[in-house]
């Protein structure tokens, strides 16, 4: 009663005027006249009329006086039509029009607000589409494009919406509306169908994260409350997310859904349906591709573990998929990676550990030996998790063989000298784990090391031995092509004897083409001479 009270303090004039200016019967207008237009009236008008005054685009409100003994009929019908009050919209690109109206409607919301936090008995069932018509009005719109069309999340600031101090009100009374002990889904289902859930979920791409924010709660709330809509808001967050993933690579409100579906995953029954499944393998993996990760990634490893906590028989595909997308040149995805990697492990199933080690520590190996010192260091790291330590130790005739001669060699060559100590208590964990097995180990790498070193040898051998053979092919063939230009220049001198048979011409020319110098009678080279 006391809300409704103060409901009627902001709409209601007060008793003495009241009774001093009885309200006089609703009036049809004129037929030709705009019902909507303001009759010039010099007193001011009763709220009911003043209500239907209002033009959509220069709204009048007009606040009014207490009405402490209002009684709760009247209330509720106060309450109505102080909602469509609040449909009236205002230009906040303009700062300094409608002062007044902008103002009025404020405090208008504050009471909504106020009214269906505190009290009880107010939601009725003529008011519920009262109520989802102004929240509709007021959020849905088209969101205007990027003022910076290369936004980057990472470095850009955000455009905030301008019409916030009334929107952030609308959303608050949403939300309350949904929390309200009188909300009734039976009643609101009617009008919080599929087509306002599809406009709810555009709203994600704001660019303002208070938005987003208030986004995220209230989709959460009616995804709780309106148990029908659940399978269509999974099929709308799948579409969006592989419409961000294959085709636009942009969506603002990535972290803030994942998020929701991190709650959603930890609620999913048992056993695990195929359709939440290829929700993992198609939707939930390849979204590790997007360039934009960082933003999201916290969210996205959250969701990954969830689905390993609800089912371990996951944890192959996760690994695997992973795996199959993963970074190669980026080594900031790359170091998220091996932080996902590692959460992944913390909650992993020994019997899962056995069917993905393989894999797995052959791409760490590839990490730790990586030139990027971050990279090393995240890979190596993991040996500092006792919970992953215990796992490798129970594999380690496996594990060490697939790592060993990496950490040997990065250990030896590495030029980040945190990387090498880290290495070397790597090695030593190993050592003291399976000391003969590590000795079996250091003792055939050396052995494949003088192999290796004996093949270089032979390589370096065989390459010379060919780069010989080449330098002497080309000296002959220079030799040749001299030969044959000094024959020539003699043929046309006159000064080259013909030969004393065809026999001789012939063997002359074969001569020529071996390469070697034709030889001449005694009389020839000294008239050559």
């Amino acid at each position: 009663a006391a809300a409704f009270h103060l409901l009627a303090n902001a709409i209601s004039g007060p008793t003495s005027a009241r009774a001093a200016n009885p309200r006089p019967p609703a009036r049809r207008p004129k037929p030709g006249c705009n019902p909507h237009t303001p009759s010039p009236i010099t007193p001011p008008l009763p709220l009911s009329q003043m209500l239907l005054c209002f033009r959509p685009l220069t709204p009048l409100f007009s606040p009014s006086d207490p009405c402490p003994d209002a009684p709760v009929a009247e209330l509720h019908d106060l309450f109505c039509k102080k909602l469509q009050q609040c449909c009236v919209m205002f230009d906040f690109l303009d700062c300094v029009a409608d002062l007044k109206g902008k103002e009025i409607k404020r405090a208008a919301l504050n009471e909504l607000v106020e009214s269906v936090a505190t009290s009880r008995g107010v939601l009725i069932e003529p008011l519920y589409p009262e109520a989802i018509k102004m929240i509709s009005v007021n959020i849905f719109r088209t969101l205007p494009p990027s003022e910076n069309p290369e936004f980057d999340p990472e470095e850009d600031e955000p455009t905030l919406e301008a019409s916030w101090p009334h929107l952030q009100l609308v959303y608050e009374f949403f939300l309350r509306f949904l929390e309200s002990l009188d909300f009734q889904p039976s009643m609101a289902k009617r009008y919080v169908d599929q087509k306002f859930v599809l406009q709810l979920l555009e709203l994600f791409d704001s660019e303002d994260p208070r938005e987003r924010e208030y986004l995220k709660t209230i989709l959460h709330r009616v995804y709780g409350k309106l148990l029908g809509l659940r399978a269509y808001i999974r099929k709308q967050i799948n579409n969006i997310f592989l419409r961000f993933i294959y085709e636009t690579e942009h969506f603002n409100g990535v972290a803030e859904l994942l998020e929701i579906l991190g709650s959603i995953i930890n609620g999913f029954a048992l056993p695990l349906k195929s359709e939440h499944k290829q929700f993992l393998v198609r939707v939930l993996i390849p979204l590790h591709t997007a360039r934009s990760l960082s933003i999201f990634h916290a969210q996205l490893a959250y969701c990954v573990v969830q689905f390993m906590e609800k089912d371990a028989t996951v944890t192959e595909y996760i690994i695997r998929g992973l795996l199959k997308y993963w970074p190669k040149t980026c080594t900031q995805k790359e170091v998220m990676f091996l932080g996902e990697i590692e959460e992944i492990l913390d909650v992993i199933e020994p019997s899962q550990f056995i069917r993905i080690q393989e894999p797995l520590f052959k791409q760490i190996a590839a990490c730790i030996s990586s030139p990027h010192f971050q990279v090393a260091e995240r890979a190596l790291y993991f040996w500092n998790n006792e919970y992953i330590l215990s796992l490798i130790e129970e594999n380690c005739r496996v594990i060490l063989p697939l790592v060993f001669a990496t950490l040997y060699r990065v250990s030896k060559e590495h030029w980040n000298q945190t990387i090498v100590s880290l290495i070397y208590n790597v090695l030593k964990t190993f050592m003291e784990m399976n000391s003969k097995l590590f000795d079996d180990l250091t003792a055939s790498y050396k052995v494949e090391k003088q192999k290796e070193l004996k093949r270089e040898r032979e390589r370096t051998e065989l390459w010379r031995g060919l780069e010989e053979h080449q330098e002497r092919r080309m000296q002959m063939l220079t030799d040749a092509a001299r030969n044959q230009r000094n024959l020539q220049e003699r043929g046309e001198r006159g000064d080259l004897p013909a030969p004393s048979s065809p026999q001789a011409a012939h063997s002359d020319q074969l001569e020529l083409k071996s390469g070697g110098t034709p030889s001449y009678s005694s009389g020839a080279a000294e008239s050559a001479t």
